[in-house]
């Protein structure tokens, strides 16, 4: 199997869990990729922007060169049977397609493009239309369609869904190995008794982060002993600062530390470091929709993770995770403060680590491989 795309595996590690669990299934995975070298906040700059869409299609053109050069060096008997694109390869899979015919091409579909602009605020009109046109392409394109959730699956075209696989999230080992190493060395432990918090992803709708600031907001006016560190940005990110500016930075109870980003491979002991990880809270339609890389993340880090209660994440976790509706501040701040009773927490972690084994990436990839038959291989390197 060849691995393909501009997929970039540290932006977004979902790709490296399929390619993970597959390997770990005894599946030769070579990779051939390109990452395009564009975060989401410039590709929602991109939707917002049309007249910005040339940037992307130069930068696009360059890579495809690269990538189809790559592809064509590759020898009659090294030419795969099995084609992974991954994450964000609504344009990838036209050129797998053209590339690779003969081959049965998975597409990790695991946004639609238009569902996502509409989710970032770009209205309905030529824009969408044209985004839903691209995801109607993209699904043609593939033989097998990768979905997250059952939900995402169905929003597959109804001809096409029996080719739909739905494959959680997932984490790779490497979140494993910092929850085991965080409860061998108890550095979640505060000296002054204060409960680690941590927040990291986008700051968009779908994130719900504006409802956190108001929900640590609260807790502070509570006096309730919090040290929350939120990492990333995005088109909330400003709301949430000025929300944030309100807690007294001298007698407030909660202290709040912001990285605008962190190293991939220095995420998971950061996380892994708090006992609380959140996950989203927004009540858009997508995030109604889908169970975040963060929830999966943070469950194998070892923490307690708070989440809204959706479909998809209740059936996901179960008993794993604590629920508060999409959407609602106050419930969020009444379940972080239960958390300061320790022995809450220790529940609540252990209960999150009962589910975990089954977000590995051995694990997730289950229902792929089932899909795809006899485990498909690529002569060595």
């Amino acid at each position: 199997m060849v691995a393909f795309g501009t997929y970039d595996v540290t932006a977004h590690p979902r790709v490296q869990v399929l390619i993970d669990g597959l390997r770990e299934r005894g599946i030769d995975v070579r990779e051939i990729a390109e990452p395009l070298g564009l975060d989401t906040a410039r590709r929602v700059e991109l939707l917002k922007k049309p007249w910005l869409v040339p940037v992307l299609a130069v930068r696009l053109g360059r890579r495809w060169l690269t990538l189809t050069g790559r592809a064509l060096r590759l020898g009659r008997d090294e030419r795969p049977s099995h084609v992974l694109v991954g994450y964000l390869g609504h344009f990838d899979v036209l050129l797998a397609r053209v590339l690779f015919p003969s081959a049965t091409v998975v597409l990790d579909h695991l946004v639609f493009a238009a569902g996502t602009a509409r989710d970032r605020g770009v209205g309905a009109g030529g824009r969408t239309l044209l985004l839903s046109g691209l995801d109607r392409l993209a699904i043609a394109a593939a033989d097998v369609v990768v979905t997250d959730t059952a939900e995402h699956a169905a929003q597959v075209p109804a001809r096409r869904r029996d080719d739909a696989v739905v494959v959680p999230v997932g984490a790779t080992q490497a979140w494993f190995d910092s929850g085991a190493r965080a409860e061998a060395s108890m550095t979640r432990a505060a000296d002054d008794g204060a409960l680690g918090v941590v927040f990291f992803g986008l700051f968009t709708p779908l994130q719900g982060t504006t409802v956190i600031a108001e929900a640590l907001r609260l807790l502070d006016r509570r006096g309730v002993r919090v040290r929350a560190t939120l990492v990333g940005s995005g088109q909330d990110a400003a709301a949430v600062r000025a929300n944030l500016a309100g807690i007294d930075p001298v007698d407030g109870t909660v202290e709040v530390t912001w990285h605008d980003w962190v190293q991939a491979t220095d995420l998971p002991d950061l996380v892994a470091a708090h006992d609380v990880c959140l996950g989203i809270f927004g009540t858009t339609s997508k995030a109604l929709a889908v169970v975040p890389n963060k929830v999966y993340q943070g469950t194998a880090a070892g923490c307690a993770v708070v989440t809204s209660d959706t479909g998809p994440q209740r059936r996901a976790f179960g008993d794993g995770a604590t629920f508060v509706p999409p959407g609602d501040a106050e419930a969020l701040a009444t379940a972080i403060e239960t958390f300061i009773d320790r022995s809450v927490l220790a529940r609540a972690r252990a209960a999150g680590r009962a589910v975990a084994h089954r977000f590995t990436a051995r694990a997730v990839v289950a229902p792929l491989v089932e899909a795809l038959g006899a485990a498909p291989t690529t002569p060595a390197r």
